[in-house]
């Protein structure tokens, strides 16, 4: 991935907007922002939110963040109205939703015994099965505001790769898309966060080849082997292709993000080349970002 720059600084007011299901590390985003430069303030009520950047950006800067959940339950049906009113007045919004798989969700919440926001009294029934309730509650609660988001799928993600992938977003070259492309291993699951899934375990798999085994998809000796494929160049080219023919749609859609997800066995070789490769076919007319789910987690 590569290093984060700051936000540039331009005239136009600049916001971003925090929100996701709970427990999905939205407190790990807004320290990240925070530490960054941000003006950081969680739980603001919807309703404040124009004031609160007008207010900020006359005394600070122009850089200020907002975290937004089901605890002001009541407001939410006003923030999307309100979003798309504020963008059309110029003020630049970065929506980013939090999100991850219930079983993951259930993990958490046991392990630090907090309440969800949305639980009733815990009583005689099932905390499991309450939970879960609660989180499709949630979900269903947050989808309008999830439709128009980034969204990022923390299921699998430590807190340091969370900010990492948050400062890269607000780092990211202001343009009409920012095009994600994301590397991932089908053996832990697709990413939550991905807009176009792509199949990359027809080809030839470079872990069979002892030398390249240990190697990942961004060396050159698993480059040149899978340049040397066929049907390695042919699907890329496929997709390519794909992607060009549907990208000015999404742009006039006024769609902020795209995430373009590929996958393979394990995430290491093919899909980290694809992710490579087709980042670079279009990193000259998009604002494009790189992940590598599987390589990021370890480092």
């Amino acid at each position: 991935m590569s290093d984060w720059m700051p936000p540039d600084s331009g005239k136009r007011d600049e916001a971003v907007l925090i929100t996701g299901i709970s427990g999905s590390g939205k407190s790990v985003a807004l320290h990240a922002l925070e530490d960054a430069g941000y003006f950081c303030v969680d739980n603001l009520p919807p309703e404040l939110l124009r004031e609160f950047i007008r207010l900020e950006h006359d005394r600070f800067s122009h850089r200020v963040a907002v975290a937004v959940d089901v605890r002001t339950a009541s407001s939410l049906p006003r923030l999307v109205p309100l979003i798309e009113q504020l963008r059309s007045e110029d003020v630049r919004i970065r929506l980013i939703f939090l999100d991850a798989s219930t079983d993951a969700l259930l993990r958490r919440f046991s392990e630090t015994r907090r309440p969800h926001p949305l639980m009733a009294t815990p009583g005689d029934g099932d905390p499991s099965r309450a939970l879960t309730e609660a989180i499709e509650l949630e979900r269903d609660m947050l989808s309008d505001l999830r439709e128009m988001s980034t969204v990022i799928d923390t299921s699998q993600l430590r807190p340091a790769l969370l900010r990492s992938w948050v400062r890269s977003l607000v780092g990211a070259r202001e343009a009409a898309l920012t095009l994600v492309f994301e590397s991932f291993a089908f053996k832990h699951g697709v990413p939550l966060d991905a807009d176009y899934v792509f199949d990359m375990r027809v080809l030839p798999n470079p872990h069979y080849i002892r030398e390249l085994r240990p190697l990942t998809g961004r060396d050159a000796p698993v480059a040149a082997y899978l340049e040397s494929q066929p049907e390695a160049s042919e699907m890329l080219e496929q997709i390519q292709a794909f992607l060009q023919r549907w990208l000015p749609s999404f742009e006039d859609d006024q769609r902020s993000y795209l995430t373009v997800a590929l996958g393979c066995t394990g995430g290491q070789h093919r899909s980290v080349y694809a992710v490579e490769w087709l980042a670079r076919r279009f990193e000259s007319r998009f604002a494009t970002l790189v992940r590598h789910r599987e390589l990021d987690a370890r480092d």
